[in-house]
């Protein structure tokens, strides 16, 4: 049976480059980390190292084994941070992945409610692939991500997925932009324009903009790449580009930035914002997250249908 231990000196050697190098670090004698090595070794029937004079590398077996084991101590090193905390002081915590524009409106309130519980919260932001990694190795306990409309996320069976909200993207535009006094615009009329599009190829954002341009005829051309909407709205108020940006990322003063923001004719446009766990995860306050941020979208939705009344 596979031992913690003996992740534990796969690691160390991995890291170290050395059997000598792991024992120092491990605090143990060269023999041990050898007796170790062979277990691990004998228990998957291949070779995990490869010794040669310059020191040791991971064989390719080696590194799917670490890949697994990394990942597993990652867990256990969670688990035991968390139940002292619980133990020792009653601090019950819970670990959030999200996405910038999420964390700003979605998130607060929801994380309101479990402080109000004794709950203490920690964020970790990144886009989707970051995430769902966090999310396997138990870095993050619960995560928001986003996708097109149209083309759910296919994260796997061992993941729940709950929608929350379609954020509606809309179209960027200079407040003196020959387009910015039409109340939809038709992207036709935008087949020159340079576009501020997002740093990832897979952005759900982009991939909404590359259908809807390739409706009309033609390809949006990227003059810039920036996931930071405060600086999409600066380039584009300085006349240097256009862009779609989310609903959930307007703050209500883009007039005072002299930036026109206006609905783009045709089909609507939009991301669609979800939260995700693990179907294993065992955790109230991962719950109880789950059910304020329902709540909280659906007031952030019935605010935008009052607002378009």
């Amino acid at each position: 049976m596979l031992e913690l231990r003996q992740f534990e000196v796969l690691r160390a050697i991995a890291r170290e480059g050395s059997l000598a190098a792991a024992a120092r670090s491990l605090h143990y004698s060269q023999p041990t980390i050898a007796h170790h090595l062979a277990a691990i070794e004998l228990h998957f029937g291949a070779r995990l190292v490869h010794r040669g004079p310059r020191g040791v590398h991971l064989t390719e077996v080696g590194r799917l084994a670490l890949h697994h084991a990394e990942a597993v101590l990652d867990r256990v090193g969670l688990v035991e941070q968390e139940v002292r905390a619980l133990v020792e002081h009653g601090a019950k915590s819970l670990h959030v992945g999200t996405f910038p524009t999420a964390g700003a409106l979605l998130l607060p309130p929801a994380v309101r409610q479990l402080a109000a519980d004794g709950v203490r919260v920690s964020l970790a932001e990144g886009e989707l692939p970051t995430l769902v990694k966090a999310l396997r190795g138990g870095g993050v306990q619960i995560a928001l991500v986003y996708s097109q409309p149209g083309e759910p996320l296919d994260l796997g069976e061992e993941f729940a997925l709950h929608h929350l909200l379609d954020d509606p993207l809309l179209l960027a535009l200079p407040g003196n932009h020959p387009l910015a006094g039409l109340d939809r615009v038709p992207l036709g009329q935008l087949r020159d324009a340079g576009w501020i599009m997002g740093t990832s190829d897979w952005d759900p954002c982009d991939h909404a903009l590359g259908w809807a341009c390739a409706q009309e005829g033609f390809e949006p051309v990227r003059v810039m790449r920036t996931d930071d909407y405060g600086m999409l709205k600066g380039f584009v108020a300085a006349g240097t580009a256009v862009a779609l940006i989310p609903r959930l990322a307007l703050t209500g003063h883009e007039s005072d930035l002299d930036l026109a923001i206006r609905p783009v004719e045709g089909p609507p446009l939009a991301r669609r914002i979800s939260v995700v766990m693990l179907r294993s995860t065992v955790s109230d306050a991962a719950d109880t997250l789950r059910e304020a941020l329902t709540q909280q979208a659906r007031k952030i939705t019935q605010a935008w249908c009052g607002t378009s009344a």
